[in-house]
């Protein structure tokens, strides 16, 4: 009978231990989702560097600092316990006690769940392998280097840390799209401007219309708008296309380049339907900025004097020997793979940096899961002056219905002579073609 008893409290034992294991294995894979959920891989990892272990490099205003390693390694956060790990995530401090550069989005990680960061910590602990490698410092000159004025800007304008409960009656899909988009997919950290003491003007909607109504210049690249406007925001997009948009990289009217397309490679086509219904929902309730704003018309005007050989426009030349043959005279391009020029947001910004940066650098769509073939654009900073970048760019923002201000040749030459020597194609800014 004593042996019968043993027996089974063994047995007993031996389940719960494997249970123990499987919601350890729960929680692990639970984390690597919502890891890519946060895009965190795309910081962590320096160009040819072991997944995580820092030493990116990222411009920001004051100097260039280096992402740091995030492995399980004890040159890494190997020793951080859950406490330690919570308050660099969603606190932007440090095991040290330093405050973060807040390059790392903490103000957006402070609406993470509890749930979500031990999973997130089990992953990194668990799913993780560790690399050795030390962090790099920064190399932001000194005063600006020293760390302490950091902990003052995070009490004037880090947000305490909380998961916003759903307003009563709200759609629980648009509730998940706010979750993902304010919070890990910190979306606001690109997409919304900041002020002049580099804090995002809004965190969430609720925080006023500057939310995610696009960046200012960084590294050559805009973040566009991402909220209602016609001209340049996600007006003329339905839900439908987005979602296509966010997992493939590309829809029926645009393709994704510079630094959005990591977002789309590392994080989001590995996302649920279910999610990516959420964030585009999300995106779409978002309302326009522009009181007047009005559907895209198309204008055939352009693209007639084109078939019938009349190139007289300014830029209208320049465009017919580099551009046409991919974007085709009538602005529409062809689906999925070289994106329509006629009614393009990033096109009509009021900002032209994207636009002129990519005719100078070029840029590839990149390949996915669900859409494996690539593109490039090739370069034309070797073959066009200043004067033809301004003209084909003037022509593309003021053909086929689009409308936006003309740029000027220094503005080119700003570019050419600065952010591009710095910017390789791998590393580009940060910015999508909706």
């Amino acid at each position: 009978m004593k042996a019968l008893v043993i027996a089974t409290l063994a047995l007993l034992g031996s389940a719960a231990a494997n249970a123990a294991e499987a919601d350890q294995q729960a929680l692990v894979q639970q984390g690597e989702y919502l890891a890519r959920a946060g895009d965190c891989v795309a910081c962590h990892t320096a160009k040819d560097g072991k997944p995580f272990a820092g030493g990116l490099p990222m411009e920001t205003p004051i100097g260039v600092i280096y992402s740091t390693n995030i492995t399980p390694d004890k040159t890494g956060i190997g020793d951080y316990s859950f406490e330690d790990f919570d308050k660099a995530v969603r606190h932007g401090v440090a095991k040290g006690g330093s405050t973060l550069y807040p390059a790392m989005p903490f103000p957006s990680y402070a609406r993470v769940s509890d749930a979500d960061m031990q999973a997130l910590y089990a992953y990194f602990m668990k799913g993780v392998a560790p690399v050795a490698r030390d962090n790099q410092d920064s190399d932001i000159p000194w005063p600006l280097s020293m760390r302490w004025p950091l902990s003052i800007w995070r009490w004037m304008f880090a947000p305490s840390v909380e998961t916003p409960a759903p307003a009563a009656g709200s759609d629980p899909v648009i509730s998940r799209g706010a979750y993902l988009v304010e919070g890990l997919g910190h979306c606001g950290a690109c997409h919304t401007p900041r002020a002049l003491t580099m804090q995002e003007k809004a965190l969430s909607a609720s925080g006023g219309s500057d939310f995610l109504s696009g960046s200012a210049p960084l590294e050559g690249w805009i973040a566009k708008s991402l909220r209602g406007d016609h001209k340049d925001g996600l007006g003329s997009w339905s839900e439908e296309q987005l979602v296509q948009f966010l997992k493939t990289g590309r829809s029926d009217r645009s393709a994704v380049f510079g630094g959005m397309s990591d977002v789309v490679v590392h994080s989001m086509q590995y996302m649920t339907d279910a999610d990516l219904t959420a964030i585009a929902r999300y995106l779409k309730s978002l309302p326009a900025n522009d009181p007047k704003d009005q559907p895209h018309q198309y204008d055939k005007q352009v693209a007639q004097a084109l078939w019938n050989g009349d190139d007289s426009k300014p830029g209208a030349a320049v465009y017919i020997d580099n551009c046409a043959a991919c974007h085709r005279t009538d602005g529409h391009g062809y689906t999925r793979v070289f994106p329509a020029l006629a009614g393009n947001p990033v096109l009509q910004s009021a900002d032209a940096t994207s636009l002129i940066h990519i005719v100078l650098k070029g840029g590839t769509l990149p390949a996915t899961h669900s859409a494996p073939s690539t593109f490039t654009m090739p370069a034309f900073a070797w073959r066009l002056s200043d004067q033809e970048v301004a003209d084909v760019v003037n022509f593309i923002r003021s053909s086929w219905g689009n409308q936006a201000s003309a740029v000027k040749p220094g503005d080119v030459a700003a570019l050419r002579n600065g952010d591009l020597q710095s910017t390789s194609n791998d590393d580009l800014g940060q910015v999508t073609s909706h």
